[in-house]
């Protein structure tokens, strides 16, 4: 059995195996630690034949409340990105498409928190079940920068794509749901159950069949362009950075985290500003 800091994993039924991201105090925030026993696992799963799906939930009260702005996520990265001038950026995406391009299904199961850096690991896998109440959003565009994963305007459409990247407001789990970003939303004490009969059935599919039916879904989905848009959001947040906007907000993550946080949400009343337990 693999010792791991920052996810678990279980078996709850057979051919499925469960990822939880397990860093409750901080939200499950990702740091470089837990993306690489993360994608080390998925991709350990993607070779045991033992295992037909995978699920990803997180510990506590949230899914992810996105990338861990404590840690200096440029040193110690799991995988090499080539490095100068938006590196994170591509860093993560790289990550992003480390998880659209496995084999087997992956089932993001998704409760309180989805924001921002979380958003993007929801989003990379194939399908997406919430809570009713779940908050899902990327405030991150009101102080620092669009998405380097800029998937908002396929899934969404234009238009709601449009309003989420300009405002930085949520969606609840039913919104997410009736907009295209989620599957399907559940009662919090009806999801888990939900998703286990749903890996189920995916489950009974041969994972020979069950590979080429998810390729010809994305391969379609590139053919319209998603890997290159994706890919090109990089280069805009790369820009982004550069800005006086962005330099002052550093600035004041450095000085404090929960502050910056905090005053960029106050004026919205949205986010930690109003749940601050």
């Amino acid at each position: 059995m693999t010792d791991f800091q920052h996810i678990l994993v279980d078996e709850p039924l057979p051919f499925v195996s469960r990822i939880t991201l397990n860093r409750p105090e901080s939200r499950n925030a990702l740091n470089n630690v837990l993306r690489g026993e993360l994608y080390g696992q998925l991709e350990a799963n993607d070779n045991n034949p033992a295992v037909k799906v995978t699920i990803i939930r997180g510990a506590g009260k949230a899914f992810c409340a996105g990338y861990d702005l404590k840690a200096n996520n440029g040193k110690h990265q799991p995988f090499h990105t080539a490095p100068g001038d938006g590196n994170w950026a591509r860093h993560v995406v790289d990550g992003f498409f480390r998880v659209w391009d496995l084999a087997k299904p992956v089932i993001a199961q998704v409760h309180g928190y989805c924001l921002a850096g979380g958003t993007e690991l929801a989003t990379s896998c194939d399908l997406v079940y919430v809570a009713e109440d779940a908050q899902i959003g990327y405030p991150v565009v009101r102080s620092m920068s669009p998405p380097d994963n800029q998937f908002f305007p396929h899934l969404l459409g234009l238009r709601n794509a449009m309003e989420m990247m300009l405002t930085g407001d949520a969606l609840t789990g039913v919104e997410a749901a009736e907009q295209g970003f989620a599957n399907r939303a559940f009662k919090i004490d009806e999801l888990e159950a939900n998703v286990l009969n749903i890996a189920t059935r995916i489950a009974k599919v041969p994972t020979d069949l069950q590979q080429m039916n998810k390729r010809a879904v994305h391969r379609q989905m590139e053919l319209m362009g998603v890997r290159a848009a994706i890919r090109s959001g990089t280069e805009i947040q790369a820009l982004a950075f550069h800005t006086e906007s962005t330099q002052a907000h550093f600035k004041e993550l450095a000085a404090g985290l929960t502050d910056a946080l905090t005053s960029r949400d106050q004026k919205f009343g949205d986010y930690r500003t109003q749940d601050d337990s």
